[in-house]
């Protein structure tokens, strides 16, 4: 758990030096004490390059305004970490897991897992074909969902993907009981605080975990929320053997936070402007959602 020193604030891109032999890797969350008017704000980075003369550089998890060059940073040695469990039901995160629905705080006992992991391997998926009903009819009898699969909804601005998310998660746990997480990534708050409200009122709510980074949080935090939804999804399947619905919405501001963070970084774009890495970023998220012995995340990504 070394100390390090900012070196440099570029928006949300903070550069950090660290002593020689306390360089945090890859991935790891990184806490600045950043002083305001109601007491202190411990914002969290993630590190995404190891720069050199042991600088590393990373991108903030929340607003960079009050950090100045000579303030400590606490690195913590492991990657940014998420509740998970039957007590993250009902309740709204944001991307570090911190609850934001004005109710009480989760416990700290409650067990949080890494939001950077391995896919399954081979010898852990399941090779059965199985329908998911969704109870919409048209989507049944001409494009069913295969458990454990993945279904783009395709559509311009405003033609309905959120409002047909929200009928899925609606039929999924009032007939079948089952569980959703839902991941808003870079949508309307508005859209995410409706949802919420909608949900609350027809008790849909107690089957559901919400993980917000929307429009107005830094990229970083867009570009993880999808990850911390997943991770959560991921529990269910794997320690309690549930067939788990994940929706991201909206999968094309996973990219875009993914291509701005890219360009904060200072890489090379390549093609059509969009980061280097964008096959790489897709693919773990994409690898994760599978269906295992255990059980399945189907995902339907807006």
């Amino acid at each position: 758990m070394g100390i390090g020193r900012v070196t440099q604030v570029m928006g949300p891109v903070i550069d950090v030096r660290f002593e020689h032999n306390e360089v945090p890797d890859i991935n790891n969350a990184l806490i600045i004490e950043v002083p305001k008017e109601d007491g202190t704000l411990n914002l969290t980075l993630e590190v995404a390059l190891q720069l050199g003369d042991d600088v590393v550089r990373t991108i903030a998890m929340d607003s960079t305004d009050g950090v100045q060059r000579g303030m400590d940073v606490k690195d913590t040695g492991k990657d940014i970490s998420v509740p998970v469990g039957d007590e993250t039901l009902g309740r709204v995160f944001n991307v570090l897991g911190e609850t934001i629905d004005l109710e009480e705080k989760i416990d700290d006992s409650v067990r949080r897992d890494p939001i950077h992991r391995q896919s399954p391997g081979f010898d852990e998926l399941s090779t059965e074909v199985e329908i998911l009903e969704t109870g919409i009819k048209v989507v049944d009898l001409l494009a069913p969902y295969i458990k454990g699969g993945k279904v783009g909804l395709f559509g311009g601005a405003g033609v309905g993907k959120t409002v047909l998310i929200q009928e899925l998660i609606n039929n999924i746990a009032q007939e079948h009981g089952g569980i959703s997480v839902f991941a808003g990534v870079g949508e309307r708050t508005r859209e995410g605080n409706d949802l919420y409200y909608e949900m609350s009122d027809s008790g849909v709510i107690k089957k559901t975990a919400m993980v917000f980074g929307q429009m107005n949080e830094p990229p970083g935090a867009r570009m993880r929320v999808a990850l911390s939804g997943l991770t959560m999804a991921e529990y269910f399947r794997d320690e309690q053997g549930q067939d788990v619905l994940l929706f991201i919405d909206n999968i094309f501001r996973f990219t875009q936070a993914g291509s701005e963070v890219s360009a904060l970084l200072g890489r090379m774009p390549s093609a059509v402007g969009y980061q280097p890495t964008l096959a790489t970023e897709m693919g773990q998220l994409q690898e994760r959602i599978t269906s295992t012995n255990k059980g399945s995340v189907t995902s339907i990504q807006a």
